[in-house]
Order: structure tokens, then sequence, then C-alpha cells
């Protein structure tokens, strides 16, 4: 397994999008395809499944796998970014290394709140969340 360094490029702090409590931040400016943070994964166990949509985690799991049939929580701020239809960055899972990388689409500046799309980091996919 290779070593997962904590990023230096974000911060959490309140979010300026209404009801979403905190946020994630640029610390620095960050360039258009930059990775910004590389998430360890947990992965949910199919047998705790049965209560996850009672449970006030249930906005913070990502889903995976061929069918979506996989859920995990991503550790590090990769629970924290908010959503939006108009992300400046995306996510990408890596399930075989128990990973999930966050990226830019487009340059990020200085303390301007990082968001993502969602469903699946398509940042073209506007159909509605799950939740």
């Amino acid at each position: 397994m290779n070593a997962i360094v904590a990023s230096d490029k974000v911060y959490v702090a309140k979010s300026k999008i209404p009801d979403s409590g905190r946020g994630v931040f640029a610390r620095v400016d960050i360039k258009k395809k930059d990775i910004i943070e590389i998430c360890p994964l947990i992965e949910i166990p199919v047998n705790d499944f049965a209560n996850i949509n009672q449970s006030f985690l249930v906005t913070y799991f990502f889903s995976f796998g061929k069918a979506k049939n996989k859920l995990a929580i991503a550790l590090g701020f990769g629970a924290i970014y908010n959503h939006t239809y108009t992300p400046n960055a995306t996510y990408k899972k890596i399930p075989r290394e128990s990973i999930m990388k966050f990226i830019a689409l487009k340059h990020i500046k200085k303390h301007q709140e990082i968001t993502v799309n969602y469903n699946n980091g398509d940042p073209d996919d506007k159909t509605p969340l799950w939740f």
C-alpha cells in the first residue's frame, strides 16, 4: 500500500452555501487538474446496510461498484466537500486502493470553497440527489 499524505491545500470552515454547515476551502491557489486531496476510504460491510437510511451519516456515504451496490465513507475532508451542480472540483473513487481523489476542474482561488457534484463526481449530471 502506498503512503497517503494529508493535503496542505485545504482547510475546513463555515460554508456560505445555505444550510450546508461546514465546507472545504482552498488554502492556496489550486490549478485546474491538480489533485486537491487523496482520502482513504472505509467500506461499509453489506450486512451493515440495513439501518443506513435511518442514520444521520447517510448524507456522508459514497456509492461505488459497477451496480453502485457498495458504500464507503471518505476520511480526511472527503465527506465534508459540499454539493453543487456547478462544481469547481470532482472526485474519482479508486476502490482497489481504498482511496478517493479530489481533483480541480478549474482554477480555484485561495479561500474559495471547493465543491463537487455528488452524482458520482460528474459535473454534467443534473439528476436529483438520492437523499
